[in-house]
């Protein structure tokens, strides 16, 4: 990898590291923790019966090393799956790639196209990973916010309400410009692009030649009426689009760490080459329980049963029980289209919370960890989603995940009407 003295300077966000503090502040606390984004209840069963299957099975060699690029049955079952999805048949050897989590799948995408000097745009709040791993290649990364629009009808804001500034986004596509990450439906805001926001981003793509690293790793939890559009569909995008999916999210199982991309072959190979030499291959076993899980849904895919169709269903009463929550204490959370985060401006409550003992630079995390001490309950500071020029836009939201147990969010909800009731009768 071509490395300059300058660009191998990494100054990444350090949210890995924030992450960590936080976790361990909040078992210090003994807090309820929301801030991680993993459900606390078990994945479902015909998931982990495939783990026992494989576990179990009288074929030995599914404990054995497998193809590097993909063990055969989940390669095979991922191009079924997307072929139909994508209405473009696409070939499970070469145009599809299995990588540790979908974690994997942006390393290899962007070691894989970015070099020195290129230029790389990142639409935040971002997934935490992109920078850094932006910066490690040698590419330069430009930053762009999504920003709220008021709304004037006394409702809450939706996710849809965050946008990109046409002109800034125009603006930011040049010469150097090698690729644009997009993710939707997005974390953390839970947006869902629109077919007219995606073809902004299509047209900017092809008139200046860039790729774009499409992350969909939430694009099964979309909740009514939105409706996830891949980019990989639209005219003259299939061409210059790297996909990625995980099954972490999918099937909430985060622990396995498996993740893919799928895209031209002429793309692809760029991303085969940099797994090869990173983690060579997957582990099979997780690779083959996987595969079984899809092809169980593939077989269903259009019917109300099949577990695709029904995460969003599973996951919209967790997601208004959590708005109301906030909007009951005073927060203003931002109703998510998708995913299973909600983004919360927590600006309400400056004035009846004590932050001085907060050392912390950046107001959101010194809310979040007032709220852990006193509250007894964890969320993130959205700070850690924004590159260091952009932090201060992030000052009045922290995140919450909803993707828990009914009983989890009920424990959420009294902490924070106890500590309400107990602030007003002061």
């Amino acid at each position: 990898m071509k490395m300059s003295a300058e660009n191998n300077k990494c100054k990444p966000q350090g949210s890995q590291k924030e992450r960590v503090d936080f976790t361990q502040l909040a078992l210090k606390h003994k807090a309820l923790n929301l801030g991680q984004g993993f459900p606390d209840y078990p994945p479902p069963k015909f998931v982990t019966d495939a783990l026992v299957e494989v576990a179990n099975s009288p074929n030995y060699f599914l404990h054995q090393y497998t193809r590097e690029f993909g063990h055969p049955r989940l390669v095979s079952a991922i191009a079924k799956l997307y072929s139909q999805l994508i209405d473009r048949e696409i070939n499970p050897q070469t145009e599809v790639l299995i990588t540790l989590g979908a974690f994997g799948a942006i390393f290899c995408s962007i070691n894989g196209h970015v070099d020195v000097g290129d230029e790389v745009i990142i639409i935040e709040p971002s997934y935490t990973c992109y920078e850094p791993i932006v910066r490690t290649a040698g590419g330069v990364p430009r930053f762009i916010p999504l920003r709220l629009r008021k709304r004037n009808d006394g409702q809450l804001a939706t996710s849809a309400d965050w946008v990109l500034d046409k002109e800034e986004l125009e603006g930011m596509f040049n010469s150097k410009t090698k690729i644009i990450v997009l993710n939707t439906p997005h974390n953390p805001l839970g947006k869902v692009f629109k077919r007219e926001e995606l073809e902004s981003i299509a047209d900017l793509c092809k008139k200046w030649n860039v790729l774009c690293i499409s992350d969909e790793v939430f694009e099964w939890v979309v909740y009514k009426p939105n409706k996830h559009i891949r980019i990989a569909t639209l005219p003259g995008m299939w061409e210059r689009t790297i996909t990625i999916g995980s099954a972490g999210k999918t099937f909430g199982v985060t622990g396995w760490k498996v993740g893919w991309a799928y895209s031209p072959a002429n793309l692809m190979v760029n991303l085969q080459i940099v797994h090869q030499s990173c983690v060579y291959m997957m582990n099979t076993p997780i690779q083959e329980a996987v595969a079984i899980s899809f092809e169980k849904e593939i077989a269903r895919l259009d019917q109300d049963e099949c577990y695709f169709n029904c995460i969003p269903n599973d996951l919209e009463a967790k997601r208004d029980y959590m708005v109301e929550f906030l909007k009951d204490v005073g927060m203003e959370p931002t109703v998510p289209e998708g995913g299973y985060v909600v983004l919360a401006d927590w600006s309400p409550l400056e004035s009846l919370v004590d932050l001085s003992s907060e050392k912390d630079k950046y107001r959101d995390f010194r809310f979040t960890g007032w709220m852990t001490k006193n509250v007894g309950l964890q969320a993130i500071p959205s700070s850690v989603f924004y590159s260091e020029p952009n932090k201060t836009l992030a000052e009045h939201f922290v995140r919450f995940c909803f993707w828990k147990k009914d009983q989890t969010l009920q424990k959420a909800a009294q902490l924070l009407n106890k500590w309400n009731n107990n602030t007003k009768n002061k």
